[in-house]
Formats: C-alpha cells, sequence, structure tokens
C-alpha cells in the first residue's frame, strides 16, 4: 500500500528546495573551469534543477551564471538558488560565447580570440 503518492512527493519536493533556500540553505553547486585547445568550457551542475532556471549574463568581461526557482513559470517572484561570477580573461573571444544544457550540466563555452589578433610586442629592427 503506497501511503504517499509519486506524484505528491513530485510536487513537493521543489517546495521543499524553495523552504531550504529560503531558510539560508543553497543548492550545491559544482563549477569546474575546462581550458581546451580552442578555449575554455565552464561547466556548472546543480543538482535537480531544470535547464530553463539557468541564467548566463555577460557584462563586459564579467560573466555570472545562476539559478533561481519559480513555482510557476509566470511568478514574479523568484528565489536564489545559486549564483556564480567570474571575470574572463581578455584572450577571450566574448562575442563568441554560447552556452548548452547536457544531461544535468550547463556548458559555457568561450572560444579563444584569433592568435594573430593577440596582443604582442613588435621587434624593433634597426637600419
Amino acid at each position: 500500500m503506497n501511503l504517499i503518492s509519486k506524484e505528491f512527493i513530485r510536487n513537493i519536493a521543489p517546495q521543499l528546495d524553495l523552504l531550504n533556500t529560503l531558510g539560508g540553505g543553497t543548492a550545491q553547486a559544482v563549477v569546474r573551469v575546462d581550458t581546451r585547445e580552442q578555449g575554455v568550457v565552464i561547466r556548472v551542475a546543480v543538482p535537480a534543477v531544470s535547464p530553463e532556471n539557468f541564467h548566463v549574463v555577460l557584462d563586459n568581461s564579467r560573466l555570472t551564471v545562476y539559478c533561481e526557482y519559480r513555482h510557476q513559470p509566470e511568478d514574479q517572484l523568484a528565489a536564489p538558488l545559486f549564483a556564480q561570477t567570474l571575470d574572463l580573461p581578455a584572450n577571450l573571444d566574448l562575442a563568441r560565447i554560447d552556452a548548452v544544457h547536457k544531461g544535468h550540466e550547463l556548458q559555457v563555452r568561450i572560444p579563444y580570440k584569433d592568435a594573430a589578433a593577440q596582443k604582442r610586442e613588435i621587434e624593433i629592427k634597426q637600419r
């Protein structure tokens, strides 16, 4: 005999997570920055957070990834679940950032700028 239905658990679990967050708890996020040959991949894994609750904001060279919880998508009130801000180095091409949610992980991919456009010192020749 099931005293508690699966539907009840699915409906109450987000409420409990929200109460935990409002009570001072936060979602335990794992942030990892992987350096690749083509650029940088910032990986953010937050358990039990839906892809639509993630947000990525670029302000000049400052990247903020955050998650918020809304009971219904149209709700005005949102509870913060996680926020991480990173200052990005100048050698990244900020115009070509993209983000994709795969499985239970958000991946923000930022390629390097063209090597020819990188700052470098020019040798001075004497004649």
